[in-house]
């Protein structure tokens, strides 16, 4: 077996500890993950461009895995291509490399559990990110295995962040308000949607993001995340944003709205109502708190002010590689807020769409992108100098 020592290891970010203890309480021996956002999380390599993608698709031949016992070595099986940055990036101290679209990475992962000890022990693998095929080769070559769904025990270790994650975020978060005041002070009426946008992806780069997605659309756009069109930004019109960029691959991810032109008293009002409902909710947002209370709550406001919901949700937890994750702030959610959880708050009226991200304690949650003003939208003049 090809064992690839690392150059430069940091220390890990993850809660361990929870880790730890939840493997404990699930009767865990180790646990094999394969999505981005549990391989991510736990081995601290954020693959960019193709790789990512590999990581992304669950079909792909060319998987990267993560082997964590609850004793032992952590070990990462990565194909040729993918296996030099996790040597240069991961605080994994042992890389296993496969020949990709030759080998299956399954077969490398239990000949690294029989190596390990573990070729009959209790493995957590995540079948939401497992296909059938992969499932059963694992099955085949390590048929002793006793194989069992981790997915929630690793949503719930993530879903509780160390004091450097919440460190990154903020970071993040900062970095990615300025990017929002950059843009929006080139913003000029007769610009459209896809040049503003095509200026937030740039601007997130060039400030040193890995990589960011999101949207941007005028209230004329009613299909929403349809993408950005040649529609032509005019007087009077709303623009709603809702993007994430990510950093050491922690987001960044907050939403903002501009006006064209001085609002008009129904966009001031309709802005202001969203924003106290918004605030209202954020500050019910402490340990204890059900999900499914903090959707409800949201919902009578809005029947208060004769208004429809047509989001699916109205925040989500965050965290390494991907932005939307447990806990998922949904109707009927019987999840409880914890200490140390941190939120995308995004209850919003169609495009007045305002998100921050807030971290939970012991009181009021603290807002940890609170460098942008959002008591108003920001207004570009709808008549430039000139």
């Amino acid at each position: 077996m090809e064992i690839l020592e690392m150059t430069a290891r940091r220390t890990p970010t993850a809660n361990l500890e929870r880790l730890n203890r939840l493997m404990d309480e699930a009767g865990l021996d180790a646990v094999v993950l394969r999505s981005g956002q549990n391989f991510t999380y736990l081995s601290g390599v954020v693959y960019p461009g193709t790789l990512a993608r590999h990581q992304d698709l669950s079909d792909s031949t060319r998987a990267v895995l993560l082997v964590w016992p609850r004793h032992g070595t952590p070990v990462i099986v990565a194909n040729k291509t993918a296996a030099g940055l996790a040597r240069r990036d991961a605080w994994v101290e042992q890389v296993v490399s496969y020949e990709g679209y030759v080998q299956s990475p399954y077969e490398k992962v239990a000949q690294v559990l029989q190596d390990a000890g573990l070729g009959s022990a209790r493995v957590g693998l995540e079948r939401d990110y497992v296909n059938v095929r992969d499932w059963e080769l694992l099955r085949q070559h390590a048929p002793a295995l006793q194989m069992t769904d981790c997915t929630a025990v690793m949503d719930r270790v993530r879903w509780v962040k160390t004091d450097e994650e919440v460190r990154m975020i903020r970071r993040a978060a900062d970095l990615l308000d300025d990017v929002y005041q950059e843009v929006f002070e080139r913003i000029r009426p007769g610009d459209t949607e896809r040049k503003i946008h095509a200026d937030m992806m740039a601007t997130c780069l060039s400030k040193g993001f890995e990589w960011a997605h999101g949207i941007l659309n005028s209230d004329k756009n009613t299909i929403p995340y349809a993408g950005e069109s040649d529609l032509v930004i005019a007087a009077g019109d709303v623009i709603r944003t809702d993007y994430v960029a990510y950093l050491h691959g922690y987001p960044g991810h907050q939403s903002r709205n501009v006006v064209i032109g001085e609002p008009s008293a129904e966009q001031r009002r309709d802005y202001e109502i969203n924003l106290d409902i918004y605030r209202t909710v954020i500050d019910r947002c402490r340990v204890g708190a059900r999900v499914g209370d903090l959707y409800d709550y949201v919902m009578t406001e809005f029947q208060k002010n004769d208004w429809s919901y047509n989001s699916l949700l109205i925040g989500h937890g965050v965290g390494a590689w991907w932005h939307q994750q447990e806990p998922i702030l949904r109707r009927g959610s019987d999840v409880l807020l914890e200490e140390g959880m941190v939120l995308a708050l995004e209850p919003h009226k169609d495009h007045w769409h305002v998100q921050d991200m807030v971290l939970v304690g012991k009181g009021a949650p603290t807002l940890l992108s609170a460098k942008f003003n959002t008591d108003r939208p920001y207004i570009v003049p709808a008549k430039q100098p000139g």
